[in-house]
């Protein structure tokens, strides 16, 4: 029998990790209200695979909910009921969280010219 304290993981918690970040809770809200540190999360991941699951798809929704913000508030208008959305505030949101990155491509061609051009790059192009 393991030395130490008994641990509070409860299989319940699976369920709070993915309705709270459906609504675009962080790993740090998350652990918050479930009562924990992060790095319990963390522990508890790589302990129960339905924890980790849980932590996957919570990321995932988590991630479209602020898309989704980020969608609907390049298309608010000071006139509708819908607030315009802070977009440096969601970029640096989606670049921290999620790890978005500008992704810069430089082509240097035979004639001397420098072609610089500079798109957005998916978190999986950078893998």
């Amino acid at each position: 029998m393991p030395a130490g304290r008994p641990t509070k993981y409860d299989k319940k918690f699976c369920k709070t990790v993915v309705e709270l970040m459906k609504d675009g809770c962080s790993i740090t809200e998350v652990a918050a209200e479930i009562g924990i540190t992060k790095e319990t999360i963390y522990r508890w991941k790589e302990r129960y695979q339905e924890f980790s699951d849980a932590i996957n798809v919570g990321t995932q929704l988590s991630e479209a909910w602020w898309e989704r913000q980020g969608r609907l508030g390049l298309w608010a208008d000071s006139n509708q009921a819908t607030k315009k959305i802070n977009y440096n505030g969601w970029y640096m949101n989606m670049r921290n969280r999620f790890g978005w990155r500008d992704k810069t491509e430089t082509d240097l061609n035979h004639s001397g010219q420098v072609k610089t051009e500079v798109t957005f790059a998916d978190r999986d192009e950078i893998d």
